[in-house]
């Protein structure tokens, strides 16, 4: 930079350095060009055309810091409508941005472009962006990684390195296919062929040696493993072999750091650890591997075993990138058994947040609108003179928060509610149930009418309403864990239990000083989840179940906020650029 006209170069120099600090303050734009095309990839002894981003199985990772503006431009150049979604990023005031397919936005269509903008504001650590239409998450989804502000370190020492590992489910079939059959018959769709770790399945499985994710550490350095499930339809243990891990930050959020030998994951969900390499070279491999967690009763799942592997850097072979030894002995793992919900609980329980001065954990202490809902599943009958898959063959699966099983609109509902036309032209009603329309034993003998209700009707909230949320599971059709997800917020999860959910005493062991804040929590299997949050983000925002399966049978609903009296408390307009219906 040439120095200013009358200064002279130092201070010119001085004050660049001031401009640069300054906008590194504030945050900077990134751009990134997001192309969705088809590519072929091999997987498990067979070649097949998947939708990608940029061409690339994961999609590329998108990598900012924490006051950082976003602009992706998104060009869709497959036969599929597509929509991206920025899995936990607030989006505070620009909803348009979000991306749930009809909820947010119309698709992208074929041929078309749009432009996801923006800010990441008060939030840092791993998140993730995927499809969001239909099943193309299966092979469209990709890592977040906000970096801290310049010059603020993590809470902990900084690593040697940070690498994202991210899990994900491999089918043989079209999962369009899967999920298009599965809605004509009722029943319950085909499972997943294997798991992957960086979209490689690993040795366990047929033709997949070669297709193994390994990490290679150096003795006695500390690695920070950015882990995502980004699987369709399942939630994971995970573990390495003789190799313990700190648990560092769940969601994008500090937490107190607590080291397990296992963890559990469920699928939208984010865990930052911290694995510190053994200070001697071990002269052995270690398997990296992640097994199914389910009680689905009765119901198949994928009950294979993904796993990468770590290997360590021979200090003697002089390079460290030198390759891998398979004649070194590999140890595995000791995974629980896949309905281990005791090993789920004990993990859960350990999770708090920093709760310090500088990431202060602001739990709601008071409470303006309380809300009660049963999570999942249940029947719908089918069309007439035809037979189903379902639980009989009258009937076909669903699924339905308060018996109410959400059926998306043919456009979309924030521009609709941005227009005032919501309403007034029926797309969607603001009566949705605050509490079940009936009550029963939730997690005893269900129901014998298992038939849920259809509609597109919204919950609405008055801007900076504190919000207390129960979710309780069902025992119909089975009890089942559902990870349920929050676009627009991140929620305190200040209690949680087995059973029926007790209003007079489950209360009075809620942690009001420091829960865990996340944005994807898991409704135990036959329990409850209490949480909450202050709604301080005007819009319409998505809530679903993260199990693909229980979102497509209508394991969803939407909030919609108002906005405030202040000009920095309503909703953006619209960009010029947003899609169409």
């Amino acid at each position: 930079m040439a120095a200013s006209p009358g200064l002279p170069a130092p201070w010119s120099l001085f004050m660049a350095t001031l401009v640069l600090l300054i906008v590194q303050a504030q945050g900077i734009t990134r751009h990134f060009d997001f192309n969705v095309q088809m590519a072929n990839v091999t997987r498990l002894c067979a070649t097949k055309s998947i939708v990608t981003v940029n061409g690339e199985f994961p999609g590329p990772a998108l990598v900012a810091r924490e006051g950082d503006r976003v602009l992706v431009r998104v060009t869709n150049q497959v036969s599929h409508n597509m929509t991206l979604h920025w899995h936990g990023i607030r989006q505070l005031r620009s909803g348009w941005a979000d991306g749930p397919a009809y909820v947010a936005q119309c698709p992208i269509q074929t041929g078309q472009s749009y432009v996801y903008n923006f800010t990441i504001t008060g939030q840092r650590g791993t998140l993730w962006w995927h499809a969001h239409i239909s099943w193309l998450r299966a092979t469209v989804y990709g890592a977040i990684v906000i970096l801290p502000e310049f010059g603020v370190p993590y809470p902990f020492a900084a690593p040697h390195e940070e690498v994202p590992i991210l899990f994900g489910e491999w089918w043989k079939a079209d999962t369009e296919a899967v999920v298009k059959q599965a809605l004509q018959t009722g029943g319950a769709p085909n499972i997943s062929d294997a798991f992957t770790i960086n979209g490689l399945p690993g040795p366990l499985y047929n033709c997949s040696a070669k297709d193994t994710f390994k990490l290679k550490v150096q003795p006695g350095k500390t690695y920070l493993l950015r882990l995502i499930n980004a699987a369709l339809n399942d939630e994971l243990f995970f573990s390495i072999a003789k190799h313990r891990l700190t648990v560092v930050e769940v969601d994008a959020v500090y937490v107190k750091p607590f080291t397990v030998d296992t963890l559990v994951i469920s699928p939208g969900q984010t865990t930052n650890v911290l694995l510190t390499a053994k200070l001697f070279y071990p002269k052995a491999n270690f398997f990296m591997s992640a097994v199914p967690y389910s009680n689905i009763r009765p119901g198949t799942f994928d009950n294979t075993t993904v796993a990468g592997i770590l290997e360590y850097h021979n200090p003697s072979s002089g390079s460290v990138s030198s390759s891998f030894n398979k004649d070194l002995p590999l140890f595995r793992p000791k995974l629980p058994r896949f309905n281990d919900t005791g090993l789920v609980t004990k993990f859960t329980a350990k999770l708090r947040s920093l709760a310090t001065a500088s990431y202060p954990a602001a739990v709601p202490q008071s409470v303006d609108k309380r809300f009660f809902f049963t999570i999942g599943l249940g029947t719908l009958p089918c069309p007439t003179n035809t037979t189903c898959q379902g639980p009989t063959n009258i009937t076909r699966f669903a699924a339905a928060v308060n018996n109410v099983s959400l059926v998306l609109p043919s456009t979309a509902l924030l521009q609709s509610h941005y227009t005032g036309m919501g309403m007034s032209k029926g797309v969607y009603a603001s009566n949705f149930p605050t509490a079940p329309l009936s009550t029963f034993n939730y997690t005893g003998t269900p129901p014998n009418n298992t038939n849920v209700a259809q509609g597109t009707r919204l919950l609405v909230l008055p801007f900076n309403a504190s919000v207390e949320l129960v979710m309780q599971d069902t025992s119909i059709l089975g009890i089942e864990s559902h990870p349920l997800h929050l676009h627009g917020f991140n929620f305190f999860v200040v209690g949680q239990g087995f059973g029926n959910y007790d209003v007079v005493n489950d209360p009075a062991q809620f942690n009001l000083v420091d829960p865990v804040e996340r944005n994807t929590v898991a409704v135990p299997a036959g329990g409850w989840v209490a949480i909450r949050f202050i709604a301080d983000n005007p819009g319409v925002w998505f809530m679903h179940c993260h199990l693909e399966v229980h979102t497509t049978w209508g394991l969803r609903m939407a909030w919609l906020v108002r906005d405030g009296s202040l000009p920095n408390q309503k909703l953006l307009p619209p960009p010029s650029d947003l899609p169409k219906c």
